[in-house]
């Protein structure tokens, strides 16, 4: 049976139109019906609607009759595309053969397309190239199909050509998946083997796994083992994904499914866990995937203190839906308890923070993110800091390390002056480049991650019109003459608003923040002075201007002293105040940080 099945996953940049692509393949093998046809039909999510950008995987399985007559059964799993979901990908390929690489006829080889496939090449899996978009005016199929013919060494005329959009060429796709990727490889009658490669949760059926059958074979009234987490369960229900969840009696080896485990917490089911039967367990668990390191840190507070509880179900919620969030308590003296969480990169921390607004209806304060830094102390102790809060004093630190990623920039050479400009503002250091095309550049660059992650992106796409795409690596911890930047409000220093920067950027980076958060911070009933302060000394300072009462309007004509005795009477209440006043700080000053942009 194994010999009609055929595992696939679709690798592409963003909006070359994989999502578009699944739905016709769907709409051809008859597994949805055209009354059912949505577009994005795999995308589940609002958000990834909106954004036009997959974020979860997903699985579907189709049934196709090939050219032969005989009837195959087709797994696609869906993969997200951009740069922060990398390991979402590289999951998704470990429960695949083969992978259908996407190529936009009218953009050619951009930077996650070519992340994504050095993966699937890692991972062993038959490649198929297809160009995508021949309908459009700006396509150039022939330049780009020579493109990928010279990455990939398959001749330019055996590329595939096709319009996800009208439908074109699309058969001749189904059948490029029967005749090329191999059959899964698996022996149904050795013990159970099934690679978890995602899960959501169901507040019915506990964590739902999805899982990819190596060996052997799953029965409804089976005991499983977990083998990382070592849990038992009996699965509440087996199944298939059409895309619905389609309740079945069996799962065989080679077989993409879902098991509904009835576990409650994401502990006990792991994504990259390996399931096996409780009475006769496999000897050795499949080999996991790589532990995810996030490389961005924020905290996240509830508005109102009481939410905290609630916040901590979201959280816990939205980990089952993404494995590659972390986050433990901390609390901070501006905001009192809250978590901090690590995330992928500043578009995965936009999308979590948008999901636990939506889905879960929490209000809640983002700080301004930052990196995790290598601290040497002067008793040669190495510590690791993810919070700028976190940091011991300057006379206990012998040097401070800061993480550097290699990028590789994709643009037209006609953006190279601008990209040049931008990297080096940010610290970056020029390396090499490559021309893949006659008008297509690849730069080199080495950057500090803390210039990358805040707006580095956007800056990117607003220089280069949209054209440039972005790919990054983690590289090195590297020393740099680094200093704390810390923000006094009534000379209370607020731990949020503090930040780790570069000594000869402090004065600058310091002013920008106290002007900014001058305009945001409300006016109260005494004068508030703002201070910035990096390596003991204040760098900046500005006063919000106290609300003022006129106490003298009533004072017609007559004696002067009667006028100073009203004004020295108000001076005292405003000084009293100010000893025992505390300042309202706004979300808006907390994401300051951000929009000190330099462009």
């Amino acid at each position: 049976m194994s010999n009609h099945i055929r595992n696939f996953c679709i690798i592409a940049h963003i909006d070359h139109g994989k999502s578009t692509l699944a739905d016709r393949l769907l709409q051809l093998t008859g597994t949805i019906s055209d009354r059912e046809m949505v577009s994005q039909v795999l995308d589940t999510m609002d958000l990834e609607r909106e954004k036009g950008v997959t974020i979860k995987d997903s699985a579907v399985r189709m049934l196709h009759i090939a050219q032969d007559g005989q009837e195959y059964q087709l797994n696609l799993i869906d993969t997200p595309g951009h740069v922060d979901f990398g390991y979402e990908v590289s999951r998704a390929l470990a429960a695949c053969e083969g992978a259908l690489l996407i190529v936009d006829a009218s953009q050619g080889v951009e930077a996650q397309t070519l992340a994504n496939l050095y993966i699937a090449l890692e991972a062993d899996l038959e490649i198929i190239p297809v160009l995508n978009k021949i309908d459009l005016e700006s396509a150039q199929p022939d330049e780009v199909a020579e493109e990928v013919s010279a990455l990939l060494g398959i001749p330019a005329n055996e590329i595939l050509r096709i319009s996800a959009k009208d439908g074109d060429n699309i058969e001749a796709v189904l059948d490029a998946i029967v005749e090329k990727v191999p059959p899964p490889v698996g022996d149904p009658n050795a013990p159970l083997k099934a690679l978890i490669f995602d899960s959501h949760y169901d507040s019915y059926k506990g964590v739902v796994a999805y899982v990819r059958l190596v060996d052997g074979e799953i029965k409804h009234q089976d005991e499983l083992l977990l083998m990382a987490s070592n849990v038992n369960l009996k699965p509440v229900e087996i199944g298939i994904f059409t895309p619905e969840l389609t309740p079945t009696q069996s799962l065989k080896a080679g077989e993409v499914g879902y098991v509904a485990t009835g576990v409650k917490t994401v502990s006990e089911s792991r994504v990259g866990d390996t399931i096996t039967l409780k009475s006769n367990p496999a000897a050795q668990p499949l080999p996991g995937y790589k532990k995810v390191k996030p490389m961005v840190f924020a905290g996240i507070y509830p508005i109102d203190g009481e939410d905290y509880d609630d916040l901590k179900d979201a959280l816990e919620k939205l980990q089952l839906n993404d494995a590659s969030l972390i986050y433990e308590p901390e609390t901070s003296q501006a905001l009192n308890f809250g978590f901090r969480c690590g995330f992928l990169g500043m578009f995965h921390m936009n999308i979590a923070q948008e999901r636990l607004e939506r889905e879960y209806d929490q209000d809640i304060i983002i700080t301004a993110p930052s990196v995790e830094y290598e601290v040497l102390l002067k008793n040669e102790e190495v510590i690791l800091i993810d919070s700028p809060a976190q940091l011991p004093d300057e006379g206990e630190i012998s040097e401070i390390r800061e993480p550097w990623m290699d990028i590789q920039i994709f643009t037209p050479t006609e953006y190279y002056g601008a990209i040049m400009d931008l990297a080096t503002k940010r610290r970056g250091n020029y390396l090499s480049e490559e021309y893949p095309a006659p008008q297509r550049v690849q730069l080199n660059f080495e950057i500090p991650l803390s210039e990358l992650i805040v707006d580095f992106f956007d800056a990117l796409k607003s220089r280069t019109r949209g054209y440039a795409s972005l790919d990054y690596q983690f590289k090195e911890y590297r020393t740099e003459n680094l200093a704390k930047l810390e923000i006094l409000v009534n000379k209370e220093p607020v731990d949020a608003l503090a930040t780790i920067v570069h000594k000869d950027m402090a004065y600058n980076k310091g002013q920008a923040l106290i002007t900014k958060l001058k305009k945001l911070i409300p006016r109260q009933l005494f004068a508030v002075p703002i201070q910035a302060v990096s390596s003991g000394r204040v760098i900046s300072r500005a006063n919000v201007k106290a609300l003022r009462k006129d106490v003298i309007a009533k004072c017609y004509g007559g004696d002067i002293t009667r006028k100073r005795k009203l004004l020295e009477k108000q001076k005292k209440g405003k000084k009293r105040m100010k000893m025992v006043g505390s300042v309202e700080i706004p979300q808006e000053a907390f994401l300051a940080i951000l929009w000190l942009g330099d462009d």
